[in-house]
């Protein structure tokens, strides 16, 4: 079996490192790419491939198993929980494929990264804060 995840880091983003890892599992438990039984990296090598280190990684998972989204298992790794919900976006591969198709305008109409995670921000705000306004 493959990476079932490959973290990432954005030094810019104003989130400390370990808390970006939590939330890009997070982010995969609920597009269903990560799945009950899917044993996360181990730390030696996500420390090896983001540069970080070990405690970063080890505070994370500690973070997770903390939630109940992982199980550490002394010697042999962290894995997906069992109980863990099930994606709750069961048709995003169409829904990313419109985003992304979004986000390439944004981008050839002059926009940078940070310009867009400023209207997704806002856009979410407005649109969630709407519909919570509402129920």
């Amino acid at each position: 079996m493959g990476l079932v995840i490959e973290f990432h880091l954005d030094r810019r983003a104003g989130l400390a490192p370990y808390l970006q890892l939590v939330q890009q599992v997070e982010q995969a438990l609920r597009l269903g790419l990560l799945l009950p039984g899917d044993q996360l990296p181990t730390a030696k090598s996500v420390v090896s491939a983001l540069g970080i280190n070990s405690n970063t990684v080890l505070k994370a998972y500690r973070e997770l198993e903390h939630a109940g989204l992982v199980e550490v298992r002394a010697g042999v790794g962290t894995f997906v929980q069992a109980g863990t919900p099930p994606a709750a976006v069961p048709d995003h591969p169409r829904l990313r494929t419109r985003l992304a198709t979004w986000m390439v305008a944004a981008r050839d109409a002059g926009l940078a990264a940070e310009d867009v995670r400023a209207l997704v921000s806002t856009t979410l705000r407005e649109v969630y804060g709407a519909q919570e306004r509402s129920a």
